[in-house]
């Protein structure tokens, strides 16, 4: 048995057959939709990814909630009572309290279990820029690195996830209040969608804004082959909402062009579906660091 385990949150948005292979633990995130609260599972136990997807569509509005103080001991609690370490890698601290939350809690936990390390890693990303780092810490946890090895290495490479996004619909970023009402109700007449990374400091901006779907690939691919490293031994990550047709063509583009060694395609999942609605489309991959 491995002396100590990964754990993230449900923003990562990776597949279940990744987490599962990998043995990453997540805790989930809760979200109310049609007045109904929910947790979301990489397993989506509770309700499906598509199932959400469709009630927004059909004009219901979401809410996220964070993780609690009690969510995070009792999760925690039970991994240390079987005598490992953790190393939590979270969701960002600049669009979120989660991590905050988890570095209190974590505190005093230290003083509970003084024998056992609990390390927390702000990932300064987000959905899944968030699951490229994770994947990849847990691939170089397969390699063989020790806790305190991986915790550098993820605090030495969280700014190199680099992850790129669009939106079709901006009434749900006007929401968030990303974009103004003019620029929603203007962009979305005009199919002008927004290009949304995150900065050094983990909160999300609007890089630049593009029209129709043909620049939403172009652009994807631009940024893969002018800022990744090495993408052609890179397993990259395609993340959609409600948007298979479009993750599969970007998919094929980088497949027939051999610019990566592998994709993964992932569904979007409510937490972060919510504030970026149907028909978001990301790729994420390992590049220079910074903007």
């Amino acid at each position: 048995m491995s002396d100590y385990v990964i754990v993230s949150d449900a923003t990562l948005d990776l597949p279940l057959n990744i987490i599962e292979k990998y043995d990453i633990k997540v805790i989930p995130m809760g979200f109310d939709i049609d007045g109904v609260s929910y947790n979301h599972y990489p397993d989506e136990r509770e309700i499906t990814v598509e199932d959400f997807y469709n009630k927004l569509k059909n004009g219901a509005v979401s809410h996220t909630t964070q993780i609690t103080p009690a969510t995070f001991i009792d999760y925690f609690t039970e991994i240390l009572n079987q005598g490992l370490d953790i190393l939590y890698i979270a969701f960002s601290s600049g669009l979120s309290g989660t991590y905050n939350t988890a570095q209190m809690v974590i505190q005093d936990l230290k003083e509970e279990y003084p024998q056992r390390k609990i390390y927390c890693i702000d990932s300064l990303c987000a959905s899944i820029g968030e699951g490229l780092l994770v994947l990849n810490a847990a691939m170089q946890k397969q390699k063989g690195l020790n806790l305190e090895e991986l915790k550098d290495w993820v605090e030495n490479n969280k700014l190199a996830s680099r992850h790129w996004f669009t939106v079709k619909d901006l009434f749900y970023l006007k929401r968030g209040g990303r974009v103004t009402s003019i620029e929603a109700v203007v962009g979305s007449a005009l199919r002008i969608r927004p290009v949304l990374s995150t900065d050094d400091a983990g909160k999300l901006v609007v890089i630049s804004k593009i029209r129709g779907s043909r620049a939403e690939l172009d652009l994807m691919v631009n940024k893969l082959t002018s800022e990744g490293i090495h993408t052609e031994e890179q397993t990259v990550i395609i993340g959609h909402g409600d948007n298979l047709e479009q993750a599969k063509e970007l998919e094929n583009i980088l497949r027939t062009r051999n610019l990566v060694k592998d994709v993964i395609i992932s569904s979007i999942g409510p937490i972060i579906g919510t504030h970026t609605g149907p028909g978001m489309l990301a790729l994420v991959y390992m590049g220079k660091k910074g903007n």
